[in-house]
């Protein structure tokens, strides 16, 4: 058996050599290999030694050691996160833990997906490791349907806590300017007028914003647990520029007390109410739009039903859905949902498998044929036995895999990752430079602090981290509901850069079946009888797709006598007291016949010709042919549209290949390509500077599929190519590709929109907040506007990437 040991302490090869040496001294160590980079040994041993004996010989040659267990993979819901800050600081939490390999944190999703080394540390550990970074985790439930009571409960709360910002805000606003702007004055009761009962005034104003920051409560909590973990996000901001306009604001009221009543027309209550009642209303515009991006997951996930009918000796009892089991039996009525994956014991139907293939056209089911979870029942009453539950059917896999691709990150967020963390303290640090070189260059301390506010305000951390995950979510699940299923961000992202397709033949640009083609002969369908009748006791591919033609024309078939297969050439057989050969024109002696013109010309077609012969007369030909999809033709015409290359790879040799490949209008061919081979060529390509997505379908494209810049395999493919894919397509269409890289490139072009408004918001917006622009002549931003402007710009980018919603 073959083990991995993690080694501490090796610092040269001089340490490599000692611990290779300690760990081949053990008896029954066979061989040794030992990695000073990696840090890491890999033993192979036989099965009577315990890893325990190595970790114990190299700790006594001087050095630590450890067994690695297997990498194991979880999801975790986060709660608390509001911005790409809190993301970033949960993710460094997670990572930063020993025995973490990976962890990516979606801000959309709230979710955490993490790879560890459970022999180092535990998930509870991992928990509690964002818990001390200011964050709440649990461990995410897999193939759960969304609850809708409890996120229109959620949605309630939100909601109910926006109407009381909004109202108190605004009363706030109107009691704070009524009679403050020029020209006009505003009704406002004598008791709180500021010039006539100041104190009043600013009583009034604290009672009025008191609500709107209990609303906003959880700016203030998470913003100052984050800030004093030296890990500030958008609430810290929002946070800051509050508390510092209230502070100052109490500070007056406080100086209206002590007499100096002209401090009535400088407090600035107003301006922090309606700062989080206008944040408070854009993070219910992000969180409304931000449940739309998720919509094609939810819809998947809602397919499944809560109740299943157990069947058992002629009743049904009604079960929860979670609680069958392999190998039960149920039965599914019509209209009904299928609970889970299954074959059909008794029954006919069809079933509507939109959900799994985009496909509205209902597929007809009968006994033995497989059925799955969310799919509907059309018609008949069906008896099912259950083949896969819960985490296993094809149904959750499909989640788990939009899941996964939509909680990894493509190669430009991990750029925008980047500039996200240092964002926010970049923006603190400019908002108090700011304060300190209004408060020196004017003396004022109210405009100094207003400026200081709008900085800390105006910046959106948010707008940056949303682009990417927002066009990722939407893009990945607008795949899903097409039947695209993307594995990952990276995945998506590399599909937009594709500039050659290669297709494999077999299957993929074919049926991958052998299919009669012409038939040239006096009487058609007695010829077919002939040579149907001797090859049925044949098992050759060809052979067979001869008897399902006559199957096809229901023609009857009678017994031969004599029948022998020569290898090579064909089969002979007594047919009706007549000698019958069929085979290639060798075996026939049709050398220089008539019919060998029309023989050459079907070869040219890429078909397959067997002659004919009874007794000693050529009776006619018979071509077999494996035929290119119907849509491939139209499907390359696609992609040369979009400039990109198509190749087709084949171990066929060059003359079938160039034919097969001319009617589906492919000009480059690679032929006589051993299935080892293909991933050789995938590489030539890709050291000529091409970008390449290979197609395939069987277990010989897997290695292919791997090394190409993208695979793509189709469902009906084998199990092997479907796991080596990045991306795969539900129902066997050629157009779907089109599709996929269409997808890829508007979404990507969507994330360089989302990421160009992002930050022209925040290069323009920042220095204006500053007072840059009064240098100029230009204008000052008032807090109350930069809030306004901060909860625009994340719910634009948001709104922006939903428009891939409407992707055609």
């Amino acid at each position: 058996m073959k083990k991995t040991f993690s080694i501490e302490g090796m610092t040269c090869s001089a340490c490599e050599a000692n611990v290779s040496k300690a760990i081949a001294k053990v008896d029954g160590v066979q061989d040794v290999s030992v990695n000073l980079l990696m840090n890491q040994a890999s033993v192979d041993m036989s099965d009577d030694v315990s890893p325990l004996q190595v970790v114990e010989a190299v700790e006594k040659s001087g050095y630590h050691a450890r067994e690695l267990s297997q990498l194991k993979e979880i999801s975790l819901e986060v709660e608390g996160m509001t911005c790409a800050m809190c993301s970033n600081t949960v993710e460094k939490a997670i990572t930063k833990t020993p025995g973490v390999s990976t962890g990516s944190v979606n801000l959309l999703t709230n979710s955490a997906a993490i790879s560890f080394d459970p022999g180092v540390v535990k998930t509870q550990e991992i928990i509690d490791a964002i818990k001390k970074s200011g964050y709440g985790a649990s461990v995410k439930v897999e193939f759960k349907a969304h609850n809708q009571d409890e996120r229109a409960a959620k949605d309630k709360t939100f909601k109910r806590e926006l109407i009381v910002g909004l109202i108190f805000g605004f009363l706030t606003l109107y009691v704070a300017m009524s009679q403050m702007i020029p020209g006009v004055k505003l009704p406002l009761p004598d008791l709180i007028h500021p010039d006539l009962n100041p104190m009043n005034f600013a009583i009034a104003q604290i009672v009025l914003t008191l609500p709107v920051v209990y609303v906003g409560r959880n700016f203030f909590v998470h913003g100052f647990k984050s800030l004093f973990r030296g890990s500030p996000n958008m609430d810290s901001l929002v946070a800051l520029g509050s508390t510092a306009a209230i502070l100052y604001s109490i500070y007056g009221t406080i100086q209206i007390a002590n007499g100096a009543h002209h401090f009535a027309h400088h407090l600035y209550f107003e301006s922090a109410a309606v700062i989080i009642a206008l944040i408070k209303l854009g993070k219910y515009m992000e969180h409304i739009s931000k449940g739309k991006t998720s919509q094609a997951i939810e819809a998947l996930l809602n397919l499944k039903p809560k109740t299943a009918l157990l069947y058992r000796d002629g009743e049904t009892i009604e079960i929860d859905a979670d609680e069958i089991a392999v190998g039960d039996v149920l039965m599914v009525k019509p209209g009904a949902s299928i609970p889970v994956d299954g074959i059909i014991l008794e029954g006919r139907s069809a079933v509507d498998e939109s959900m799994l293939t985009g496909e509205s056209m209902p597929v007809d089911k009968q006994e033995n044929d497989e059925v799955v979870l969310g799919t509907i029942n059309a018609s008949g009453n069906l008896i099912i036995r259950a083949s896969a539950v819960l985490g296993d059917t094809k149904l959750a896999k499909i989640v788990k895999l939009v899941e996964d691709a939509q909680l990894q990150k493509a190669p430009i967020a991990k750029i925008v990752d980047r500039i996200s963390s240092i964002f926010v303290p970049v923006v603190i640090v400019l908002a108090v430079l700011t304060l300190i070189f209004w408060y020196l260059y004017t003396g004022d301390i109210e405009q100094s602090l207003t400026f200081f506010i709008s900085v800390l305000v105006i910046a959106c951390p948010c707008a940056l981290g949303l682009a990417t995950p927002t066009a990722i979510m939407v893009g990945t699940g607008k795949g899903a509901e097409n039947g695209i299923f993307i594995k990952s961000a990276e995945s998506l992202e590399n599909t937009s850069h594709i500039d050659t397709v290669l297709f494999d033949k077999t299957g993929t640009l074919t049926y991958g079946q052998m299919v009669v083609t012409d038939i040239v002969a006096q009487d058609e369908s007695e010829f077919l009888r002939m040579v149907a009748s001797i090859e049925k006791y044949s098992e050759h591919p060809l052979a067979r797709a001869i008897v399902t033609k006559a199957s096809e024309m229901n023609i009857d078939l009678v017994d031969v006598n004599d029948f022998e297969a020569i290898s090579g050439f064909g089969v002979i057989g007594t047919y009706q007291n007549q000698s019958l050969k069929v085979g290639n024109q060798r075996f026939v002696e049709g050398a220089g016949h008539s019919l060998s013109a029309q023989a050459d010309n079907l070869s040219n077609q890429g078909k397959t010709s067997m002659w004919v012969k009874l007794d000693d007369e050529i009776v006619g030909l018979i071509a077999v042919a494996d035929t290119i999809k119907e849509d491939a033709k139209q499907t390359v015409a696609k992609l040369k549209k979009q400039q990109i290359d198509v190749v087709m790879i084949t171990g066929d040799n060059e003359r079938t290949a160039r034919a097969i490949a001319a009617q589906a209008g492919i000009d480059h061919v690679i032929a006589e390509v051993l299935p080892e081979d293909k991933a050789n060529k995938v590489m030539e390509l890709q050291a000529s500077g091409k970008k390449v997505m290979m197609v395939g379908d069987g277990i010989n494209d897997s290695v292919a599929l791997v090394q190409s810049d993208v695979g793509l395999a189709i469902s009906s493919g084998t199990d092997v190519a479907i796991e080596s894919a990045d991306v795969v397509l539900m129902h066997d269409e050629l157009d779907d590709i089109d599709k996929t890289i269409r997808l890829s490139k508007a979404t990507l072009r969507n994330i360089k929109q989302n990421l160009f408004w992002a930050f022209f918001y925040n290069v323009v917006g920042i220095p204006l907040a500053m007072g840059v622009f009064t240098f100029f002549g230009g204008p000052a931003l008032n807090p109350m506007f930069a809030g306004a402007a901060m909860a625009f710009s994340s719910v634009s980018v948001v709104t922006n990437a939903l428009r891939l919603r409407r992707f055609k």
